[in-house]
């Protein structure tokens, strides 16, 4: 994932003496996502899913274009094979994701959830999480590790599913965590804020893995 890391991190960089940018990580991944679902897509969809300007989606764009991650023509944009490649390694360490109602564990009007494989000797406390969430914009962020079956906090084992079973019965059939892996739910009051804000809070755990 090294490499990952380091050409995504490349496509985020500023250039001089350019402004700075409004983009990050997340954006980057959420637009690789989103190519490889749809395959393509148009940059007012961009707009629409990022919530950024037109001239921060051309310029997004443009990046990406110069690491050679994605073509663009009239009909929209589409990852390269390149860009399919470096896509399909990310995937496979964020490889699920989904919406949660509102239970103890996730207190926002809207939460979503990222799974991250095999990243739990990478998890402290939970803590970094939260506030990689909080500057995405999320009230909060709670982090979970799949250990014996059970979802437990960070460094303390507790299991925080024991009176939500519904809830942990959906996350486990729809995430299908396994032990060691690691489930992040960003919440907020808006829908696209929770999900970018778990999203970053999934990246963040991942660089934090390839710095050590």
């Amino acid at each position: 994932m090294h490499q990952v890391i380091q050409l995504l991190s490349k496509v985020v960089q500023r250039h001089a003496p350019s402004r700075m940018l409004s983009f990050d990580l997340v954006h980057v991944f959420k637009t690789m996502q989103m190519m490889s679902d749809k395959k393509k897509v148009s940059r007012s969809s961009l707009m629409q899913e990022l919530g950024l300007g037109e001239g921060s989606i051309k310029t997004l764009v443009k990046h990406l274009k110069m690491h050679g991650l994605v073509e663009n023509s009239n009909a929209g944009m589409w990852l390269t094979n390149k860009g399919d490649t470096l896509y399909t390694k990310l995937h496979a360490t964020v490889p699920r994701e989904m919406d949660i109602a509102k239970c103890s564990i996730a207190l926002g009007k809207f939460n979503h959830a990222v799974l991250l494989k095999d990243m739990a000797r990478n998890i402290k406390s939970g803590i970094e999480q939260r506030d990689a969430a909080i500057k995405a914009g999320a009230v909060g962020a709670t982090t979970l590790i799949c250990k014996n079956e059970r979802l437990v906090l960070p460094g303390t084992g507790e299991d925080l599913m024991r009176n939500d079973q519904k809830i942990h019965s959906l996350i486990m059939k729809e995430l299908s965590p396994e032990q060691n892996d690691v489930i992040i739910i960003g919440s907020s009051q808006n829908k696209k804020i929770a999900e970018m804000a778990a999203k970053s809070a999934a990246l963040y755990t991942i660089e934090d893995h390839e710095k050590h």
